[in-house]
């Protein structure tokens, strides 16, 4: 699986950004890549358009989200792809 760009980048934004200025840096990417700005385009700047606003609109998604934020924050930091909730599973005695 490709390896994603990181949603701060995607945005253009600081990763200390607040909620304001992620929800700005969306509106003006959103404005620039909805697909319905690039109808007259070719087909491949269309095709360029729609991955663009897919990409930030989950980036916005996460990052405007405090708890995806966090998580997303601790995955991108090494913590990922460990699930604290069953840490205690496997100290359960057998019955």
């Amino acid at each position: 699986m490709a390896e994603k760009r990181d949603y701060y980048e995607v945005l253009g934004i600081d990763k200390n950004a607040s909620v304001d200025d992620i929800k700005s840096a969306f509106k003006k990417m959103a404005l620039k890549w909805h697909p319905d700005r690039w109808i007259n385009g070719t087909d491949e700047e269309k095709k360029t358009a729609e991955e663009k606003f897919k990409e930030i609109t989950e980036a916005y998604d996460t990052l405007s989200d405090e708890k995806k934020r966090q998580e997303y924050d601790m995955r991108k930091k090494g913590f990922g792809g460990f699930d604290f909730s069953n840490f205690g599973n496997g100290f359960e005695a057998d019955s």
